[in-house]
């Protein structure tokens, strides 16, 4: 063997043992600066003892320097065998230079074939292999062990080893660098063997030569090689061994991948525990900014206590408009969320109307043969008087502070001061039941009572309460048909009847200042919003709406089954400052300007009736008979949202954090908006579809079909 020029010692330049112990050369030898400095100059440098730079292995990047003396040493012809050592050291440096990625110190070479399979990972993963036969399926924990180490694939080499030819060194690894493009030294391995990672085929050149004019033939390299019976039953041997140590690594790959893919899932659980958290804080952030801006609201309603008291009547500022914040007591904290924790049971038939002024404050209710609606104590869940006055059924209540109208089917509108009810049953009820102030009976009442001839409910006639009764304080009379919703905000009313009409009241004055035909409204349309549909709902209840006679279609069936017909033409209105937002029997939802009573947009989409409606700056809710709920976009007049259901929408309210609706069903239906998730709100809930609710806050009153009125915590 070829020694390195100056050696004392006639060693193999590959051979390890004058290689330095890495542990000693990390804890007493060079530093590492040192060492990198030494593998750049080694090149240029002239020492004896190559063999023992450990770095001269490593690959390094090529300056203009290092290629010009690179070239400059690959130029001279081939000499002694010394001057080839001499040439070949300098080569080195060229060789490593151009070397391609390694996957670390001594590991093999990237190749095409494995960016095959890193691209084909997946599905070489998914890939059902068949274990091979003959391979054990349980190991030992030293067997599993022995499978891993290094040493495990020490047969492999051998083998191949044993299975090299006699044949002259064809030089592959030359081949292989330049086709690479890729610098090569000309003196390499002359005559020469030597082992290593990169060149497994070599074998010494043979010393005898062909003479001349003489051909040898073909000859198979295969066959140059044999390999007695008891090498072929160790190979076996060593094969199957082999492939039982594949085994045991895919086995061990496996077993990691669903150590990964569980924590991967446990990972996903928390990810989605803190998107629910960030989700409520999301929904915190907007509970406060509707709370801020209550305060604000409030503080600038508030009045000095002198100009109150001044005033015998004020009318209350709208809760629809108020976000908050709702004054609950300490005790409300500690009711479980989504229960009915109160029931009130005093009506005989299914609820038509109701609203309530305050959490905990007063309700007024109304049921479907009830003309005289009930007022509640909510706090304490009793019953305080009756409203009487209405000849007809209630259809639609509003409750502000101490301030009640209603509307009824005699075509009338009440309003009534819930402060002069009377709160004492013991000296408020005549002998049915109807409550009186003893101390305003007038003498020409005690005249009749003793004539005999007062038509009053004592002596079984139905009677209309007098005008000048304590709780009514206006009657407004203007409607033709059944008044089916109202709205009311400050002095200002607007009211919807069968009569498919609305009107605008004056409040301090009960006079009707303006009427707007719905009728006229469908005969002349508003010119249609670019990008929107001008044509109007081609379907039954557009042809119902268009005619003069009384408006009735049947409602489809709830959940229980049940239905009747509908003849709420105008299901919903409601406005804000100078505009105005109804739905009606057409499907449609037309946005009025109160000063001139004209109708300047009207919102096409519902194939049903409109059947309640709810809006603020920037969208408005509509539910309709068609099962759904449409959010639409006030700036653009399009659909924002829709939401839908498997039976019609009777009832809605929203704000910026939730959507709360009453859909025909038993339960009350709750979309979160920020989290875009539905619940439903069912413990000691109705046993009956829900028909009409009312929330303020995490405070809601809901009333069904099964003649209840249930108070929830949300």
């Amino acid at each position: 063997m070829p020694t390195s020029p100056g050696s004392s010692h006639d060693e193999p330049i590959r051979s390890g043992r004058n290689l330095p112990d890495p542990i000693n050369t990390f804890v007493a030898g060079p530093s590492k600066l040192q060492l990198v400095q030494k593998a750049f100059m080694a090149p240029f440098s002239h020492r004896k003892n190559d063999s023992t730079n450990i770095l001269s292995d490593s690959p390094v990047i090529m300056t203009p320097k290092m290629m010009n003396a690179a070239s400059a040493a690959s130029a001279k012809p081939r000499g002694s065998i010394g001057h080839g050592s001499m040439s070949r050291s300098r080569m080195d440096f060229a060789t490593l230079g151009r070397a391609p990625l390694r996957l670390g110190m001594g590991a093999r070479r990237i190749t095409s074939r494995d960016l095959e399979i890193v691209e084909a990972t997946e599905q070489l993963l998914n890939a059902e292999v068949p274990e091979p036969d003959g391979v054990a399926q349980n190991v030992s924990l030293l067997r599993g062990f022995n499978a891993t180490i290094p040493s495990a694939e020490q047969s492999k080499s051998r083998r191949r080893q044993m299975r090299s030819v006699d044949a002259p060194h064809i030089g592959l690894k030359k081949l292989g660098m330049n086709a690479r493009g890729m610098l090569m030294d000309e003196d390499d391995h002359e005559g020469q063997s030597i082992a290593s990672e990169d060149d497994v085929v070599l074998v010494p050149r043979l010393d005898t030569t062909l003479k001349k004019g003489k051909k040898k033939g073909r000859e198979s390299l295969s066959a140059t090689k044999m390999l007695g019976k008891d090498e072929l039953t160790r190979q076996r041997k060593e094969i199957l061994r082999d492939k039982e140590n594949i085994h045991i690594k895919r086995n061990l790959i496996s077993n990691e991948i669903v150590e990964i893919t569980r924590k991967i899932e446990a990972l996903d659980d928390i990810r989605e525990k803190l998107e629910q958290d960030l989700v409520k804080l999301q929904e915190d952030e907007l509970e406060l900014d509707d709370e801020l801006e209550g305060v604000k609201e409030r503080l600038e309603f508030e009045q000095p206590s002198s100009t109150r008291a001044s005033q015998s009547f004020q009318m209350p500022q709208s809760s629809r408009r108020r976000k908050g914040p709702a004054f609950l007591p300490s005790e409300h904290n500690e009711l479980p969320p989504g229960i009915a924790f109160m029931t009130l049971d005093h009506h005989t038939s299914p609820l038509n109307a109701l609203d309530f002024s305050e959490p905990y404050g007063t309700l007024v209710s109304a049921s479907s043969e009830d003309s005289q609606p009930t007022v509640w104590d909510l706090f304490s869940g009793t019953q305080l008087g009756r409203l009487r006055g209405h000849t007809g059924m209630i259809k639609c209540i509003q409750v502000e502070d101490t301030v009640c109208v209603t509307g009824s089917e005699d075509s009338s509108v009440r309003l009534w001061d819930l402060k002069r009810v009377d709160m004492d049953e013991s000296d408020g009820w005549g002998e049915e039941g109807e409550m009186v102030n003893l101390s305003d009976v007038t003498e020409e009442e005690e005249e009749a009572e003793e004539t005999g001839h007062s038509s009053g409910i004592r002596n079984g006639g139905e009677k209309e309460r007098p005008k000048d009764d304590p709780a009514c304080l206006r009657v407004l009379e203007g409607h033709t048909k059944a008044v089916t919703t109202l709205f009311f905000e400050d002095n200002c009313l607007v009211t919807g009847a069968s009569d498919k009409t609305l009107r605008q009241w004056d409040l301090t004055t009960g006079q009707c200042v303006m009427t707007m035909d719905i009728l006229w409204a469908i005969a002349h349309p508003p010119p249609p919003l670019l990008g929107s549909s001008s044509s109007m709902p081609n379907n039954l209840f557009a042809g119902a709406a268009a005619s003069v006679g009384t408006f009735a279609v049947p409602i489809p069936p709830r959940a229980d089954g049940s239905w009747d017909m509908y003849e709420d033409f105008v299901g919903g209105v409601q406005f804000w400052g100078y505009g105005l937002v109804s739905g009606s029997g057409d499907g449609a939802v037309r946005m009025w300007d109160m000063r001139t009573g004209q109708c300047h947009r009207t919102l096409v989409g519902h194939s049903g009736p409109v059947t309640c409606l709810q809006f603020d700056e920037i969208h408005i809710a509509s539910g309709s008979l068609d099962k759904s709920i449409r959010i639409w976009d006030v700036r653009t007049g399009g659909v924002f949202e829709t939401l839908k259901y498997d039976h019609p929408v009777t009832a809605l309210q929203f704000d910026t954090r939730k959507v709360v609706a009453a859909t025909g069903e038993n339960g009350i239906k709750i979309y979160n908006r920020t989290s875009m998730q539905h619940s439903t709100l069912l413990t000691n809930g109705h046993t009956s579809p829900v028909e009409r609710l009312r929330y303020m806050d995490r405070y809601l009153v809901s009333g069904g079909r099964d003649s209840t009125v249930k108070v929830w915590s949300l």
